[in-house]
């Protein structure tokens, strides 16, 4: 939701940005003019008084909230010029509302927001796009997975810069898989191993419960179909997953669609897989693993998730299950190659605050951007590296050598076609509507008909992309 009225643009034809974006550029048929845009003047700082102060809004809670903190802290006594305090709104869904509701004065510096605000946000007018940093400081983003800058660019313009990346794998019980029989070192990667590996775990009596499904806005009943529609290689939404132009309509209640919902609930209904509801905590799919009477076998979830789901085993809240029985492979989906869209979040900075502020929480981002604090950020977490040349510096690439599986995240974001649909859907709307497709999901997991449930939700959806543009 827009926050206040959109800056305006002028269109374009070219698919590279000629104001100073990143030269890796989203697909995009509309070119924003960057000059028409906030200024980010990275040279203020020098003629500060003192310390510049600014407040960060940022969304990490439990054990994804530490890392940040200590790299903050490290940020604050490596230099002078200036101190972040971070404030923890608890869940992007909160950062966001309470954005939107404060006075503009009271908005923070700098704040973390998720993919799918990617349109709202640049639509609003309250922010500094990071490609008039990088212009003005003459960063260098050579080094970045190409995915991570694209994800976050619209209207051929760098908008917020990537900085927890994460995107969906396979949590699974290796000591089940051997039970049954399967190789815990070769995971399902296409739906029908996916279904063949359920398959052979109940049959054997390996475990009650091959798949642990949720039907969550941002997981099972939202996030994970966009990720499905873009690894068979198909839009989401049109114009381009709404790069090339604004998206007017979704496409989930076609084909594939159809095909992807009846194949979960004909899991469900032959036994193999059950549903938790909208994992409303985003704990209940794990605690299902470690259920000891009726027990799940597998179930997809963010990397994000991964440092978290180790050191709750380590602290004994798995019961019999420890750290060495968790298995992580690739999402499965159509086809036999891993493809994912980027997820998780982007750092945006404020407009209407002053330019040292605007300077300063650009240095800020400079630090936590480096290859030296995104080594040490994804190997605390499990979030994905923002550069490449992370994984070559310590503690990352002995997190990576020793435990493969915080690397499943990263390769399979460097797999895949490179095409408009390898980047998420850009939807102003876009949390409302993962909401409508989580709303039938949950619905076609109890019963209901898929294309039934599925066209109800499309039909809702582009009532809102059509009430969203008519107000941008």
């Amino acid at each position: 939701v827009a926050t206040e009225p959109p800056t305006d643009t002028t269109a374009g034809t070219d698919d590279t940005d000629p104001d100073g974006a990143d030269a890796t550029t989203a697909p995009t048929t509309t070119v924003a003019a960057l000059a028409e845009l906030p200024a980010c003047p990275t040279d203020a700082l020098d003629a500060a008084d003192g310390p510049v102060e600014i407040e960060f809004w940022h969304s990490m809670s439990n054990e994804l909230e530490p890392p940040l903190v200590e790299l903050t802290e490290q940020y604050n006594a490596s230099q002078d010029r200036v101190r972040v305090v971070l404030q923890n709104q608890t869940s992007y869904d909160s950062t966001i509302d309470r954005y939107i509701a404060v006075s503009p004065g009271s908005r923070p510096s700098l704040v973390q927001l998720p993919e799918y605000t990617l349109r709202s946000f640049s639509d609003s007018g309250t922010t500094v796009p990071a490609a008039a940093c990088i212009e003005s400081s003459g960063f260098d983003t050579s080094a970045f997975v190409p995915r991570t800058l694209t994800a976050y660019q619209y209207e051929g313009i760098q908008r917020g810069m990537p900085f927890n990346v994460s995107n969906p794998v396979l949590f699974y019980n290796r000591r089940i898989f051997e039970a049954a029989g399967l190789d815990p070192a070769d995971p399902p990667v296409s739906l029908e191993d996916l279904r063949a590996a359920a398959e052979a775990i109940v049959s054997t009596g390996a475990a009650p419960v091959g798949l642990v499904l949720d039907s969550g806005p941002d997981s099972g009943g939202g996030w994970f179909l966009e990720q499905w529609f873009a690894r068979a290689g198909e839009p989401f939404a049109d114009n381009g997953n709404g790069r090339l132009g604004p998206a007017t309509e979704v496409f989930f209640d076609n084909e594939l669609g159809v095909e992807l919902t009846t194949f979960l609930q004909d899991m469900i209904d032959d036994g193999l897989a059950i549903t938790i509801g909208d994992n409303a905590g985003g704990q209940d799919a794990y605690f299902k693993l470690a259920d000891a009477n009726d027990r799940g076998s597998m179930t997809m979830s963010t990397s994000a998730a991964l440092g978290s789901v180790l050191g709750a085993l380590d602290a004994g809240l798995g019961g019999d299950l420890t750290r060495d029985d968790i298995g992580v492979g690739p999402m499965p989906g159509p086809g036999d190659v891993p493809q994912v869209q980027v997820g998780g979040a982007a750092l945006w900075i404020v407009a209407d605050k002053s330019d040292e502020e605007v300077a300063a929480s650009w240095e800020y981002i400079t630090y936590l951007l480096t290859a030296e604090s995104q080594a040490r950020w994804a190997s605390a977490t499990g979030y994905v590296p923002v550069r490449a040349d992370a994984v070559d510096l310590e503690p990352l690439a002995s997190t990576y050598a020793n435990d493969p599986r915080f690397e499943v995240a990263f390769t399979q974001l460097n797999t895949g076609a490179d095409d408009d649909t390898a980047n998420a859907p850009v939807l102003g709307p876009q949390r409302e509507v993962r909401v409508e497709t989580a709303r039938a999901m949950a619905a076609i997991f109890e019963g209901a008909d898929p294309q039934t449930a599925l066209t109800e939700a499309a039909e809702a959806s582009n009532a809102l992309i059509a009430s969203y543009n008519q107000r941008n």
